[in-house]
């Protein structure tokens, strides 16, 4: 960014300006948040006659009065709404702060606009302290709507769009309020590994964590560099080893010196090892490790085959074996080759694990916190949740104040299933019956259609279920539950873990699942073991939830799919 009038810095401009520690700065960037101007419960009418300093990005600039001044709409980031700074053109060029795009920062006094406008305050700039340039022709995000699929194209660029710049508030607050609610009720957060050895759901879709490929393209360079050494090199230096063997051997015959002896050993010693490099390097060979016909992952980095979690569950779980009532929040990460409007490659998961709790106690845990989560936004994000529900999704604000006053509906699985069988007036795409997983069109129908609010359906099949999941006395079903809303379908996942030893043994079995990277697991279960459940949020389905938009690729900063890993 240019400075203008280097002569002055910004510190001095704020001091010339009465703003040298003024309750309404910004404590590490002298400026104040737009925010805080007109974000106040009179829109910063109470502010006008104060000078003060701000920052921000031009959302629109339009020259009025045959160029003699232009009014700038902008905006820091910090709330939806833009502050109104007219600046003319004796204080700075005009053409060179009215591209949308451009980067300002300004100093003035707050001014009461006039009648009939919808600002309650504006900016008249007497001084314009820096300035960061466009090119209009080339920024492709112009202030024409865009589609929030061209947007994709440009991640490093669409925060500053109304839009993207709303969702990243909306899923601060997200996050935020859920440190909150656990803190609130004495959970502690636990950092599980982004890097694991065992696969938490058993599907298999996991990316691998290795480092043979770029050992492998290591070695064929260094061996194109420097060869292994020929089978003549090889026996020329068992020859000398042969020699000088013979040599000390004669030394010690004759009683020679000791000192000559010892130089005479050293050059055995000397020559031994370097036969030994050179055969060590004659076996190497370019390409990935192998042994028995299979990939040899104890050259690996790890020394075993090792992945990016697809959730922290498991590793959680060993904190409330000690901790009693904990929750990880990360990222997780799945290999799944799909292109719909609800997966991504990376995601984030909210996962609590509570000791002495069983299903019931999940499903309350559930439902209280995504009640919180909903009232937290209308008290602390309703400015954004207006924005979204006048351009997305009119019914967002209703949505959530319904989520957060409603009690859910709890049915078992089995009393889902027969629900949906009944359903005549609409035709599913995937057939009903026991023993499916419920998909995404049938959770919307319960919670949109048949329940209107959220439903909670637990006791599911135990076949599309995962292995920890706490096997029912009917040998059929296992203590599960997900948690339904309307929009997105199933937001949480959960369920009473399976506490006796055996019974997982058991299931680990029946899954074809290898027992040996389960054993630190299955440890938990015969020292000291422990009721205890949880369950999974998908933190970009919530803020789905929230915004009502359509595609979760375009509520996460910076979204991975098939095919898509920009920056």
């Amino acid at each position: 960014m240019a400075t203008t009038g280097a002569e002055e810095s910004v510190r001095t401009a704020m001091e010339k300006a009465g703003l040298g520690g003024g309750v309404l700065q910004a404590k590490y960037s002298r400026r104040v948040l737009i925010s805080d101007i007109i974000g106040r419960p009179d829109g910063g009418e109470g502010l006008v006659g104060e000078k003060v300093v701000v920052g921000g990005w031009v959302k629109t600039g339009r020259e009025q009065g045959k160029g003699s001044f232009a009014f700038l709409e902008v905006n820091d980031g910090s709330c939806p709404a833009n502050l109104q700074v007219l600046v003319e053109s004796e204080v700075f060029p005009l053409s060179q702060i009215t591209a949308t795009g451009s980067c300002v920062m300004v100093r003035g006094e707050l001014k009461q606009p006039p009648e009939g406008t919808k600002q309650k305050v504006e900016m008249k700039v007497d001084k314009v302290l820096e300035v960061g340039t466009i090119d209009p022709s080339k920024y492709p995000i112009a202030k024409t709507k865009l589609s929030m699929e061209h947007l994709r194209s440009f991640v490093h660029l669409r925060p500053r769009t109304n839009t993207i710049s709303a969702v990243a508030r909306i899923r601060h607050a997200l996050a935020y309020a859920t440190h909150t609610f656990f803190h609130k009720n004495k959970f502690l957060y636990v950092q599980t590994p982004i890097v694991t050895t065992s696969d938490c759901e058993g599907a298999g879709e996991m990316f691998q964590v290795t480092t043979l490929f770029s050992e492998a393209e290591k070695l064929e360079r260094e061996l194109k560099e420097n060869p292994p050494s020929t089978e003549a090199d090889i026996e020329a230096a068992k020859l000398l080893v042969k020699e000088r063997g013979e040599r000390v051997s004669d030394l010690k015959s004759n009683k020679a010196d000791k000192a000559l002896i010892s130089a005479a050993v050293s050059e055995l010693q000397k020559a031994k090892d370097q036969l030994l490099k050179m055969e060590e390097r004659s076996k190497l060979k370019a390409g990935i490790a192998m042994k028995d016909g299979k990939i040899d992952f104890s050259r690996d980095f790890f020394a075993r085959q090792a992945f990016l979690t697809v959730s922290g569950q498991l590793q959680v779980e060993t904190y409330a074996c000690a901790l009693s009532s904990v929750y990880t929040f990360g990222p997780t990460f799945r290999a799944e080759n799909s292109h719909t409007s609800r997966h991504l490659a990376e995601f984030w998961m909210v996962e609590p694990e509570i000791a002495f709790a069983d299903l019931e106690d999940d499903m309350n845990c559930a439902e209280d916190y995504v009640k919180f989560l909903c009232q937290w936004l209308l008290d602390n994000c309703l400015d954004d949740m207006q924005f979204m529900a006048k351009m997305y999704d009119k019914t967002a604000i209703d949505r959530l104040r319904s989520v957060a006053t409603t009690s859910f509906a709890r049915i078992s699985y089995t009393e889902a299933v027969q629900l949906l069988e009944k359903v005549t007036e609409k035709k599913f795409e995937n057939k009903v019956e026991w023993g499916i997983d419920l998909a995404s069109e049938h959770e919307r129908y319960l919670t949109e259609e048949i329940f209107k609010k959220p439903v909670i359906v637990y006791n599911y099949p135990k076949t599309i279920k995962a292995f920890y999941m706490r096997l029912n006395d009917d040998n059929k079903t296992v203590a599960a539950m997900d948690v339904l809303v309307p929009k997105v379908g199933e937001l949480i996942g959960g369920s009473q873990r399976e506490e006796r030893c055996e019974v997982i043994e058991r299931r680990i079995e029946e899954m074809g699942l290898p027992k040996e990277p389960y054993e630190w697991y299955l440890d938990l279960r015969r020292f000291g073991t422990v009721k205890h459940a949880g369950f999974g949020l998908g933190f970009e389905r919530m803020v789905l939830f929230a915004t009502g938009l359509e595609n979760i690729r375009d509520v996460i900063p910076f979204p991975r799919y098939p095919g898509k890993a920009d920056l």
